[in-house]
């Protein structure tokens, strides 16, 4: 009876309305990029584009999938993307498992965590470290330093922390040790917050710009965001290998776009199917009746 009263129709209603205008609102940015770099030279320069190209032609994406530069920044990003997730997610989890036992000292242990949350170092002195470790220019210096997210760490504790103990005690009963007992149990039962963070621990790394902009002194060896970065903030446009002789077809606002929608692709591709993940993930701290 519930579902049928007139005010839960009424805010059914409401939130759907609300719900589709932000999500129209949302995607539009993107559908005017994509028109962007499908239209011609002329009708983007003059403004013409909106959400349907005008003039309709891929140059713009042929000449960006043939510049190194572009394909050896996107290779990187994907290599780090890959790797810092990897690594990130076995730091978490074995520190998060670690964390959410029994054992003397373990509050000390917590709060130094968090206090790493509240206080660091510092922009120089992360550099000066960085530089004195010759990790300058090469990939371990996108990985290294945020290998250890402490908020990924708190929150996969905390869900650690929910999971029966009974059920390691018969496992420990039957003879299995803590990392068998981590493997065949915990990893299991928290599938749905593995995914989460690894979503968030790889949006991080696919998207982070300001670090390889500051640790790499060499631009052929910039991730993907700090690449495109550099070419839409910087208007530095000597990476997208424009010639004179093609500037009758091509232009600086459909190159742009082109390597935009290619450089959020990935994303929007491995999200849906971490989608069903995700959600559970949001709500695994939900009190259920």
């Amino acid at each position: 009876m519930y579902h049928k009263t007139i005010g839960y129709r009424w805010f059914t209603v409401t939130n759907t309305l609300l719900l589709t205008v932000i999500s129209i609102l949302c995607i539009l940015p993107l559908v005017h990029v994509a028109a962007v770099s499908f239209s011609s030279s002329s009708a983007a320069t003059a403004n013409q584009v909106f959400f349907w190209p005008v003039g309709f032609t891929a140059e713009a994406y042929s000449r960006t999938l043939t510049n190194p530069l572009f394909l050896r920044s996107l290779v990187l990003s994907m290599e780090r993307t890959l790797s810092g997730t990897l690594l990130s997610m076995a730091l978490t989890v074995t520190a998060a498992y670690t964390l959410s036992r029994s054992f003397y000292g373990r509050g000390f242990y917590s709060w130094f965590f968090v206090f790493t949350m509240l206080f660091n170092g510092g922009l120089i002195p992360t550099y000066m470290l960085v530089t004195q470790l010759h990790l300058t220019n090469t990939l371990w210096v996108l990985i290294l330093p945020s290998a250890v997210n402490v908020f990924n760490t708190i929150l996969m504790m905390q869900f650690f922390r929910a999971i029966p103990k009974e059920l390691e005690e018969a496992a420990s009963i039957d003879g299995a040790g803590y990392l068998r007992s981590l493997i065949t149990i915990y990893l299991p039962l928290s599938l749905p917050s593995l995914a989460t963070l690894s979503l968030f621990s790889m949006v991080w790394h696919w998207n982070s710009w300001f670090d390889g902009l500051i640790y790499m002194t060499d631009y052929r060896k910039y991730p993907l965001a700090t690449f495109l970065q550099t070419i839409i903030q910087g208007g530095d446009m000597r990476n997208t290998n424009i010639d004179p002789g093609q500037l009758q077809i091509l232009s600086e606002r459909t190159v742009r776009s082109a390597q935009i929608l290619i450089g959020a692709l990935p994303i929007l591709l491995v999200y849906p199917f971490l989608q069903r993940f995700f959600v559970q993930g949001l709500t695994m701290g939900a009190v259920k009746e």
